[in-house]
């Protein structure tokens, strides 16, 4: 198979790290290069990052657009430039692993991905819960009926932020929501679509930084479910992250923390498909965050080179994040 060369445009997400890592350790892929546009932070990387060791290191941006050679780009810039990044990348023919979540601007976001559509190009978002086993697993019970009528999904996905971090996500209307909560809308919307009404409460209750929304929850009507998702920003470590879901016949929980996630809890009111009624522990594989990267890779490059269809289509990606956006209050219910 003829390598699939990449390149990766900014190196200030979260993910960028593991991103690249995942590429470079990927038998099918070729890194043409990375753009950082912070010159001080390239060299930074340069000359201390294991993994930003031994590539090219392009000087300009349309360096790397303009190569015809290059088939798809990871942006992993900062959440507040990626937005403007994916746009560049999609209007010079590329595809675009992205990572999360697709910025504030929603009419931008909607006329990028209708680029994207009009060139049969795809965009992949980088929620890589989607790859793990255990959230797999649970989506399938879910989708099929095995659960019966979904009618609650509860997510709870707090982490611990240096005050350092919480200024750089202050910027963004909803604080902590906005940074993590389209990893677990990504979920919900999934698996019960497009909510009839949202209801935020987006609080600052430890005061580390006047005006960042450190505590915040959400809750999400649709026609016959409730989804709550909690996030706060100062929960002591290990962090107890928990995904459940509940219908009329059977409960599926991801035994918390849901990374790694080796266990669900299946209770069932009737024996059915193999499982026993009543509750029991399936033990899934429980994948690790590199691991969950490399899934993601594989799955973006398959679709690229038309071995399979997306796993989520660009409706599914527009509607994670109108969600988001309706949650925060940058899109008004």
């Amino acid at each position: 198979m003829t390598k699939i060369r990449m390149a990766q445009y900014g190196t200030q997400h979260g993910h960028a790290t593991g991103k690249l890592r995942a590429m470079k350790t990927n038998h099918h892929v070729e890194i043409a290069g990375v753009f950082e546009p912070n010159v001080e932070r390239r060299h930074q990387l340069q000359n201390s990052e294991e993994v930003f060791s031994n590539l090219h290191w392009y000087e300009s941006k349309n360096e790397m657009l303009a190569d015809p050679s290059i088939l798809a780009i990871a942006s992993e810039g900062r959440n507040i430039e990626s937005l403007e990044q994916t746009e560049d990348i999609i209007n010079a023919g590329k595809h675009v692993w992205y990572d999360k979540p697709a910025g504030e601007n929603w009419e931008r976001w909607q006329r990028i991905v209708s680029i994207a559509e009009s060139q049969r190009l795809q965009i992949q978002m980088g929620y890589m819960l989607r790859y793990h086993s255990a959230f797999k697993q649970t989506a399938e019970w879910a989708k099929s009926g095995f659960l019966g009528k979904i009618f609650s999904v509860r997510a709870h996905m707090s982490t611990c932020l240096s005050p350092e971090a919480r200024l750089t996500i202050k910027q963004h209307i909803g604080g902590i929501f906005y940074d993590l909560g389209g990893h677990m809308l990504d979920q919900v919307v999934w698996l019960l679509g497009r909510p009839n009404k949202v209801t935020s409460f987006l609080r600052n209750d430890s005061d580390l930084v006047t005006g960042f929304s450190d505590n915040t929850l959400a809750v999400f009507e649709f026609p016959s479910a409730i989804a709550f998702i909690d996030i706060a920003a100062m929960e002591s470590r290990p962090m107890a992250r928990r995904f459940e879901v509940y219908g009329d016949q059977g409960s599926a929980i991801i035994v918390e923390p849901f990374e790694p996630g080796k266990n669900i809890r299946l209770c069932l009111k009737e024996t059915q498909k193999g499982y026993k009624a009543g509750e029991q522990l399936i033990t899934t594989q429980g994948e690790s965050r590199d691991q969950l990267y490399q899934l993601e890779l594989e799955a973006f490059l398959a679709t690229i080179t038309e071995k399979q269809a997306p796993d989520r289509p660009l409706s599914h990606e527009l509607l994670v994040q109108e969600t988001l956006l309706r949650a925060t209050g940058t899109i008004l219910d």
